[in-house]
């Protein structure tokens, strides 16, 4: 298969893929349905019923561009959170956002630290702009804050990236020492603070607004994907100082964002009545989960987010035919972590009761029939 010869010596030694098999590809693949989508953390609960009306009004205005300046929806945040609009940049989700901001950093060999097998899709963004992945492994299943800050040290880094709440493993720390490590940071270093799951976690988990806005280094990165239901919509935000939000304008795509996703997010900040419903189906979805895998014989990790990674107690040959056979005979979509040891684990969503009811059916069927192999 030809392709076009003078892209760039880095694009060409870049392997044709992407972070993600999607749950599509593998109903594609697997020539069946998805009866449970329970892998990607989505919500499955869906947006606000008020969030879908404006879907609706907004639906009829799509043939315009979206606001460029995306200023109504950095004044409903900043209003919302405590802030000036001037310290929000606006971006087509996190995904979007940690592409910029690696753009904004990182050149060709340039040393990136982050934790060896966290979020893979930061990883993509290192290797897409030349960047040098410097890993530091979990300790008790947790991002190693300590370890984080020696390899930042250690090499110069420009660039550390850490989630809290974690995925893959829902792990958290507390805020206290998330301000700690931040404060511990060389000036030189930029550091994300992925807080995609900031909704479901324990309200001490999270630093309030005023205690990083003012750090330079410091961009906290934040979604509408997950327990506001907008996964599709791809809407993200980052919060730091204005000077480093104003620098997203330099290289960012102004047109972007689309303006149903916009005024879909807007709405969804107004009803944090049913904001707080949901996470409260979330959290009892999530110990639903943790139920059904210490029936099954396994042991469910504690979580701050809307997804709980069980520990199989194997390997990862074992986690990854628990994985298959819950697709391959119940069309049940769920994920595993990349990299050991975090791969002796699985990851399921939290979900609608009807999927909670097909996995409580299928994975001790799908156990059995592993024992019986």
């Amino acid at each position: 298969m030809s392709a076009f010869s003078r892209f760039t010596p880095l694009v060409q030694s870049l392997p044709a893929t992407i972070p993600f098999v999607g749950p599509e590809a593998i109903e594609r693949q697997r020539g069946r349905g998805i009866a449970a989508r329970i892998g990607a953390n989505e919500s499955g609960f869906g947006p606000a019923d008020s969030v879908l009306r404006a879907i609706e009004r907004a639906a009829s205005e799509t043939w315009k561009y979206a606001d460029p300046e995306n200023y109504d929806l950095r004044h409903a945040l900043a209003a919302h959170l405590g802030t000036s609009p001037a310290n929000i940049a606006v971006g087509e989700g996190i995904d979007g956002l940690l592409g910029q901001i690696v753009r904004l950093v990182i050149e060709q060999g340039m040393p990136v630290v982050t934790s060896f097998g966290g979020y893979p899709t930061f990883n993509y963004h290192v290797a897409g702009h030349g960047g040098r992945l410097v890993t530091v492994p979990y300790v008790d299943d947790r991002e190693d804050l300590d370890g984080l800050l020696a390899a930042v040290k250690r090499e110069a880094a420009p660039l550390v990236y850490f989630a809290n709440p974690d995925n893959p493993m829902g792990s958290w720390w507390p805020a206290e020492r998330v301000i700690e490590f931040a404060a511990a940071l060389p000036e030189t270093t930029l550091l994300i603070l992925d807080e995609a799951y900031c909704e479901t976690a324990p309200p001490e988990t999270l630093p309030p607004i005023d205690s990083l806005i003012d750090r330079p280094n410091v961009i906290r990165t934040r979604t509408f994907s997950k327990a506001y239901g907008l996964a599709g919509a791809r809407v993200g935000y980052a919060l730091t100082t204005p000077g480093t939000a104003q620098a997203f304008d330099k290289i960012r795509n102004h047109f972007g964002m689309n303006r149903v996703g916009v005024a879909a997010a807007i709405t969804a900040l107004s009803d944090q009545q049913y904001l707080k419903e949901v996470t409260q189906r979330i959290a009892a979805s999530r110990d639903r989960i943790a139920r059904i895998a210490r029936h099954a014989g396994l042991l469910p990790l504690p979580s701050a987010t809307n997804f709980v990674a069980v520990d199989c107690g194997r390997d990862a040959a074992y986690a990854r035919a628990i994985v298959d056979r819950l697709m391959n005979d119940h069309g049940i979509f769920i994920r595993m972590p990349g990299v050991a040891p975090l791969n002796r684990c699985i990851r399921i969503s939290t979900g609608p009761d009807a999927e909670m009811e097909l996995l409580e059916s299928a994975l001790p069927a799908v156990l059995k029939s592993l024992a019986e192999t």
